[in-house]
């Protein structure tokens, strides 16, 4: 019986998963968040189109890309994608106040980039806030459109969502395309 006791702990330790862990910049400081593996996920969509647009957003009717995978935690929604599948347009929706899409791309190589957001929507308050750049800079804000040299090789970050210094709506769908 004693043996047993002792047995329990052992096994609930050696079952315990590790979880994901993510970095996110929020205005002045940057936050590092745990995620679990079931938050994680690949659209199963995903995997089985290759057209060019990946899309999440319920009202527009376009296909899922190859390989995105997409998280979604207290108001921001991640979503990465390997930049070897650029140019691609992303579909994605912002149902709540405040939320923030950053878009990671990764193995980025090409000397700049160019992204811009489009939506049907007249008076969507929306832009890009921030770039992340493979060196760990950030920079912005930007408007809808942003051109911009990407100083060596890595990971990309544009981070989208709302202006501060503009009124008007933020829920809504919106498009994000990336050359």
């Amino acid at each position: 019986m004693k043996k047993s006791l002792l047995l329990i702990p052992l096994i609930i330790v050696a079952c315990k998963k590790e979880p994901a862990v993510t970095s996110v910049q929020d205005k002045d400081s940057t936050v590092v968040t745990e995620m679990p593996d079931s938050v994680v996920k690949t659209d199963s969509v995903a995997l089985r189109k290759k057209d060019s647009i990946i899309n999440n957003a319920p009202a527009t009717k376009e296909v899922l890309r190859k390989g995105v995978m997409r998280s979604e935690k207290e108001g921001q929604i991640i979503r990465t994608a390997d930049a070897s599948q650029l140019p691609f347009t992303l579909g994605e929706e912002f149902t709540k106040d405040d939320q923030e899409l950053v878009l990671k791309l990764t193995h980025y190589d090409q000397p700049n980039i160019k992204a811009k957001i489009s939506t049907k929507a007249k008076d969507f308050n929306i832009r890009f806030n921030q770039i992340k750049l493979p060196n760990g800079d950030y920079d912005g804000p930007f408007g809808r459109d942003i051109t911009y040299e990407t100083p060596g090789k890595g990971e990309v970050w544009l981070i989208i969502g709302k202006s501060n210094m503009a009124s008007g709506n933020t829920k809504g769908n919106f498009t994000v395309s990336v050359e």
